[in-house]
């Protein structure tokens, strides 16, 4: 078997591939003898047709399986005679092929980029130093206190922590809103609609301008709409809004006792008190971990450069495009805005999509440097965030990833946790004074 390689651009080579006709004729006669193993034809018993007549009727089978065979065995030889990392799949194209011929293709491949691994251990990190204290532990038992809070109609002004119950109708330019933003029904008019007294809720300044206003008061309210409004149309645009106050609600919180605490399912209210600390120590201690991985990964990102695969930035673009719709459609995006920001949406993707493939090397480097290897407990342990993340039973998440071939994404994704937690464990942190 002879080979040759040119290459074409970085990351990208051009693979020829010539087998002589004997070998091509040896793979004729091993695929027609099976078939000949096999074949029922009328007047003879299985096995016994003779080979003229087989290769008569099956002629195009073997030759097709005889083209499939040779040139997949030819092009794994091919690829590890000349020690190419290839990634994604070849693009063949078949030269010459036929019985008493050579045969001759071409695999148009990419392959991993080549690069010196940077000093990845000691990257730097900056943190400021925390810790849990008795008051982070009455605010998030006040956010409790909220979730079981009743809103009681009272005869008096709206003050802070109020609820205003309001209905409202709103212009721009002396316009209904929806004639600038068709799909903002919501804020143009509204009837009995909660807002709650506490500066930039709803709409910043919105609900400052109602401080003092009573049931059966009416007020004109001027917005201005903020460059991260939900709604791109009306960044930028002065609002304005007639509203009547319909009703004044005060927001009542239930007293923090053993009672309460025996909602959320602790014992006692002490039990309800420790329980709240640990999982703000948790919820640090993760928010402290994804600060040091996120600038640990700026840094090891900074310290090389390298040509990207092709495919592999188009494909993990098509994966964040994918992961950004998702997530506006979950926020309540509707598609029309969608639609109108795909151009928006498809640049940051492909940006982002450029760091991860990138990463993505970095990570396999050192692993490989490391021998940090994922075994199947670690995947099944991987498997089982996800399905806990999506809310889905756990046999139905390998189900599903199962179907769309998604094991070997399992085990990468494992072996991306196993080497973040590796660099993490090894980043040169620095802890500072927060600031006053």
């Amino acid at each position: 078997m002879n080979v040759s390689v040119e290459n074409l651009a970085p990351c990208k080579k051009l693979v020829r591939v010539e087998l002589d006709a004997a070998a091509v004729n040896a793979a004729f006669d091993a695929i027609t003898k099976d078939y000949q193993k096999q074949a029922a034809l009328p007047g003879f018993r299985p096995g016994k047709a003779p080979r003229d007549m087989v290769v008569k009727k099956y002629d195009a089978e073997i030759k097709e399986e005889a083209r499939r065979k040779l040139i997949g065995d030819s092009y794994r030889k091919a690829i590890e005679e000349q020690k190419l990392n290839v990634v994604g799949h070849p693009d063949i194209e078949e030269v010459q092929f036929g019985r008493g011929q050579a045969l001759q293709f071409t695999a148009t491949v990419e392959t991993a980029p080549e690069f010196q691994l940077p000093e990845y251990k000691g990257l730097p990190a900056t943190l400021e130093m925390k810790s849990v204290t008795d008051a982070d532990v009455d605010r998030a038992l006040d956010m409790l206190r909220g979730q079981q809070a009743k809103f009681e109609t009272v005869a008096r002004e709206l003050t802070n922590g109020d609820v205003a119950v309001v209905s409202y109708s709103g212009t721009v330019d002396g316009q209904p809103i929806t004639e600038l933003a068709p799909t903002a029904k919501g804020l143009t008019e509204q009837k009995n609609f909660w807002v709650e007294m506490t500066p930039g809720a709803f709409i910043p300044g919105f609900a400052e301008q109602l401080a003092g206003a009573k049931a059966g008061d009416k007020r004109t309210v001027n917005v201005d709409f903020p460059a991260d409004f939900v709604t791109k149309e009306l960044i930028g645009k002065k609002g304005v809004y007639e509203v009547e106050v319909v009703e004044v609600k005060e927001k009542v919180l239930p007293v923090a006792d053993d009672a309460f605490a025996v909602k959320f399912g602790a014992e006692n209210l002490e039990k309800l008190k420790a329980g709240v600390r640990t999982d703000l120590e948790n919820e640090l201690k993760y928010s402290r971990s994804k600060a040091v991985r996120g600038q640990v990964i700026r840094a090891l990102l900074n310290k090389v450069n390298f040509d990207l695969p092709e495919s592999a930035v188009a494909s993990e673009t098509r994966n964040v495009v994918y992961d950004l719709v998702r997530q506006n459609t979950q926020r309540g995006v509707a598609r029309e805005i969608i639609e109108k920001q795909k151009d928006e949406i498809y640049s940051a993707a492909a940006g982002s999509a450029k760091e991860r493939v990138k990463l993505a090397f970095l990570v396999q480097r050192i692993a490989g440097q490391e021998k940090i290897q994922v075994t199947q407990e670690d995947a099944i342990r991987r498997a089982q965030t996800l399905a806990m993340t999506y809310q889905m039973p756990f046999e139905q998440f390998l189900k599903d990833l199962q179907k769309r071939n998604g094991v070997n994404e399992l085990y990468e994704q494992a072996l991306h946790e196993k080497v973040m937690e590796f660099m993490e464990t090894n980043a040169t942190i620095t802890e500072t004074v927060p600031a006053k």
